[in-house]
This record gives C-alpha cells, structure tokens and sequence, in this order.
C-alpha cells in the first residue's frame, strides 16, 4: 500500500495546463485546513504543479478572525494570495519547509513568521474505501453539479461540515476544488512566533476566509482546483514574467530551492 508520504512525494514539479480549456490550475496537496483549541487555524498549500511555477504557502487565523498567509513563491500574484489574498489582514513572502519524516508524520517550518509544525495523519478505515474509489472516477465527474454536491455530503458525513467545493473566490475567480483523496489529521502540534497553539479540535461551525468554508475539522487532502481564468492578458503576461526552470536542469535557484521545500527525510 503507497504510504501518504510516498504519494505526495511522487507529484513532480512542473508547469503545464489546465485539464479545461480557458482555466488556470493547481496540482498536488495540503492541510485544508487544521482548527486548534485556542482559536488559531493553520492551514498549508503544496502545488509543485500549477500554470506558474512551483510553491508553498502557510495560511494562518488568529483567535480574533485575522487571515494571514505566507507564500514561498517566486511571487505572491502566482500564489494562493491570487485568489484568498483580499480576504486576508496579511500576505506575505516567507521560507518554508515541508518534509514527511515518516509515512504518515509531516514537519513544517517556517523563517518568518517563525513556525514550528508537526503532524500525524490518523489511520481512517472508512476512507480506506472511500479514497481508492474517489481516485477511480473519471475528470469528467467534476462537471456535473450533483456529482460535486454527493461529493460536498461524503465531506459533511465525515465530519468536515458544510462545504462548498465550488464558487467564487474572495478574489472573484470562479473556481472548482477537486480533491482526490483525503485524510483526518490525528495529532498536532504546532508553535508560531513562540505561541503554542494548542491540540487540534473540531469546530461546531466551519471557519471561513471570505465566503470560502475550511473544514471543521483536521484533513489533509491530494487533488488539484480549477480557475476560470478572468483576464486572458493578464494570464499571459504572469506566464511570461514568472522565472522558473525544471529540477532536472540541475541551473535554477527556484529548482534546487523547490527539490528541498517538497521532500521526504
């Protein structure tokens, strides 16, 4: 059986397109979202494939409601600030660092703020069943309305609450989250800028950054999301401007920075 690590570990980095015409894309995994006793909400980006270039962000709500997220990127237009960022106090660049030091154990850190994370994905015999058979449907499952709401009622059973995979974003993108496979955060620890954040919990409401519902509880999910892209120009000249190489190339900054970022110890 492919451990969690292994999979995620597998998504080579890259650019290319989006699987329908006139969107832009992500491709790879994260925490959707992660609530904590003392009010704090972590949340974490991995998209070693998109339409700009490989990146990772720390998304973070303090307990008075305040988003920040924090981007490692060759720029914050290309990140997860171009569709959250104008429902955020904050948006930032930052250092991070994910490594799978174990099959199911993840640790993230981050220079600025200065974070200290650590997870452990919990063992789920109901998603045992339940992922094999998500991976198995086919692109075109995603079109249908009544299929993206079965799969907005699976997440509600499992304990995740009222979620909306697609809609506008705070930025007014129109967009689709496809997750493929997904997984309860068991344990977690996590200090930023000295504060301990607390154990994880389950909200009795979903937090929301904008009108965009996070998970009441702990997952971590694998998948990628779709974008109708809102301005074709604007599209094109941040393909052009945005620097990157691939890993192999062996020459780019950005590559042997991304082959750190996303890595298993």
């Amino acid at each position: 059986m492919t451990s969690i690590a292994a999979r995620t570990s597998a998504i080579a980095e890259g650019r290319g397109e989006a699987p329908w015409p006139g969107h832009e894309y992500v491709r790879g995994w994260g925490v959707f979202g992660l609530p904590f006793d003392s009010g704090h909400v972590l949340a974490l980006r991995v998209f070693p494939q998109n339409s700009f270039a490989p990146y990772c962000t720390v998304w973070h709500r303090d307990p008075e409601g305040r988003w920040s997220i924090f981007a490692d990127a060759p720029r914050l237009d290309i990140a997860c600030p171009r569709y959250y960022g104008p429902a955020c106090d904050r948006v930032g660049r930052s250092r991070i660092d994910v490594a799978w030091t174990g099959p199911r154990d993840l640790r993230v850190t981050m220079d600025d703020p200065h974070l200290e994370w650590t997870l452990t994905v919990a063992r789920s015999p109901r998603l045992a069943v339940v992922n094999p058979a998500a991976a198995a449907m086919p692109l075109s499952s995603w079109r249908p309305r009544a299929l993206v709401r079965a799969r907005e009622l699976l997440a509600g059973a499992l304990g995740m609450g009222r979620l909306e995979l697609s809609g506008e974003m705070p930025s007014g993108h129109d967009g689709l989250l496809m997750p493929k496979r997904m997984y309860l955060i068991g344990g977690s620890r996590a200090r930023l800028d000295g504060t301990d954040l607390g154990r994880p919990t389950r909200l009795a409401e979903n937090p929301m950054i904008g009108g965009v519902a996070l998970p009441r509880r702990g997952v971590l999910a694998v998948g990628q999301a779709v974008w109708a892209i809102r301005d074709p120009d604007e599209f094109e000249r941040l393909r052009r401007e945005t620097s990157w190489e691939p890993a192999a190339s062996g020459s780019s900054r950005r590559a042997a920075e991304g082959s750190r970022r996303f890595r298993s110890a």
